[in-house]
């Protein structure tokens, strides 16, 4: 008998699975998605994976062998954790917590990964900050039995540039292929909103989905706020808009709720943006698209117009989208320093198999397994969650992300322009001024705020602690932010970096 332990997810290719391994497809969705994956995996077992499209991790118990086999999806947008007690038995869960309070679990700091996150900003790797607790990478399953515990990988991202087809063949199939991850991205019976920037990634997901509603973030600083492009695109494809007004004063109030709610400290300071969007959008809905993805996989980042000059390079320091500090400055501003824990050799592997793919697709290929784990699907997970809002991507797709192997660098950027196949696409239903425009990121006014003491009390208040002290030399700390606040706004990712991973600590080691 197989039994469901644990599972968080969407499987979008449910009605076909229904067929497949004889399950009604009338049950509730809840009882539907349960039924797939038993029935799935005694039919096919460790190739479940592989039959399965959308997001998901879960972990399935085989009562008759004791077997206890775990997945997660291709791309990692729901996380999976496990931990092996001294007694032989293993934990796990799709959240740190369900492992934090189990008996046999026993709480310490891993040092070695400040280190990490002082670089990438974000918890890269296999590894956690609590020792012992590891996550199943995206496309890798664990198999857990009689004591022994086995990792194999089922899935990696596989290039193969196609020039045989046009730039717009592929604008086509991208068209094509997102009006079909559209349809198939929930139930007639379900009625979602759409998250809305200024960018074009989700202004196509609105335009191409049967939301009637977008949900956008914004600030009273003019040349931050994006809520007001947003607000023409949503009046152009007739939709209500609702804006969340940040202000400094909720931004800094919720860090620590955010930080304990992502588990592990994340230096992205949007992060505290979305979660605050999170909050208002579950006001007045529970399901909202948004479009994460297209980016990685499409060149959508400005670094990537600069993949030729880097050329092979780039096995030297390339380590995805965030490198914000270099190792000399590690040590110097570290009590301890361990100098074989080096962000470098998180890439050593993909760099070892994509040998002989040009560096613009290898820039992707390490953003798409470190980056998109690490950071932007982790912040929409956890933050999604603690907001009782559902998030799904409908560009992050296997079909999708196809597309976008197969595509030559050149349809991806070029001089001019960064993600030139997607925006294509996207064209064909939006105008080209909003199809076309150039990208912003998800910007935040931080670095104006951060300097303010009128905000920032908590800032300083942890930076100059004793807490701060057990890690970082306090003289290096107080150079850094006497910098930053002297006119050097370019040092306000550092400062803020410090101060996510000093208030995770707080909430996790200190008050817990």
């Amino acid at each position: 008998m197989i039994e469901l332990k644990t599972y968080r997810g969407h499987i979008r290719n449910w009605a076909e699975l229904c067929k497949k391994f004889e399950v009604d497809p009338k049950l509730p969705r809840a009882e539907r998605e349960a039924e797939i994956l038993k029935k799935g995996f005694a039919a096919v077992g460790t190739d479940l994976p592989n039959c399965l499209r959308g997001m998901f991790a879960c972990a399935l118990l085989d009562t008759e062998t004791g077997t206890l086999t775990c997945f997660r999806d291709q791309f990692g947008t729901k996380p999976f954790y496990y931990y092996q007690t001294a007694d032989g038995r293993l934990l796990c869960g799709t959240m740190i917590r369900d492992i934090l309070g189990q008996d046999g679990f026993v709480k310490e700091l891993n040092r070695d990964m400040l280190q990490i996150y002082l670089s990438l900003t974000y918890v890269g790797g296999e590894d956690t900050f609590f020792r012992g607790v590891k996550k199943l990478m995206p496309g890798h399953y664990l198999v857990w039995r009689d004591g022994s515990l086995t990792v194999r990988r089922y899935w990696k991202p596989e290039f193969r540039p196609d020039r045989s087809r046009s730039l717009e063949d592929f604008a086509d199939e991208i068209h094509k292929t997102v009006q079909q991850a559209m349809q198939e991205i929930k139930t007639d019976d379900e009625t979602a909103e759409s998250f809305l920037s200024g960018g074009v990634d989700s202004s196509y997901v609105l335009a191409m989905s049967d939301a009637k509603r977008a949900d956008s973030c914004g600030y009273d600083e003019e040349r931050f706020d994006e809520s007001r492009i947003a607000a023409e695109t949503a009046s152009l494809l007739g939709v209500e808009h609702s804006v969340a007004k940040i202000t400094p004063e909720q931004y800094f109030a919720v860090v620590p709720e955010v930080m304990y709610g992502m588990e592990q400290p994340l230096g992205d300071a949007s992060a505290i943006v979305f979660a605050l969007g999170c909050k208002a959008t579950a006001q007045h809905t529970k399901l909202c698209y948004s479009g994460e993805g297209a980016d990685e996989f499409f060149g959508g980042y400005n670094m990537y117009r600069n993949a030729e000059r880097y050329g092979d390079n780039l096995k030297t320091f390339y380590v995805g989208n965030t490198n914000i500090m270099k190792e000399e400055e590690k040590q110097r501003i570290l009590r301890t320093y361990n100098p074989d824990v080096l962000p470098i050799r998180l890439v050593e592997y993909i760099y070892q198999e994509d040998e002989g793919l040009d560096p613009l697709t290898v820039m992707s290929d390490v953003d798409i397994r470190l980056w998109l784990e690490g950071d932007i699907y982790l912040n929409v997970d956890k933050m999604s969650t603690a907001a009782g809002l559902e998030i799904r991507m409908p560009l992050t797709d296997l079909t999708v992300f196809s597309i976008a192997a197969a595509m030559p660098p050149e349809y991806k950027v070029n001089a001019e322009q960064n993600k030139v196949a997607f925006r294509t696409a996207a064209a064909k239903v939006l105008p080209e001024e909003i199809a076309f425009r150039k990208k912003l990121g998800f910007i935040v006014p931080i670095r104006i705020w951060l300097a303010d003491e009128q905000y920032n009390g908590d800032v300083r208040r942890l930076l100059f602690s004793s807490i701060c002290a057990e890690f970082f030399r306090p003289e290096e700390i107080r150079a850094i932010y006497d910098e930053y606040v002297g006119g050097n706004s370019d040092l306000w990712r550092k400062i803020w970096t410090i101060y996510t991973f000093l208030v995770w600590y707080e909430e996790y080691f200190v008050k817990r």
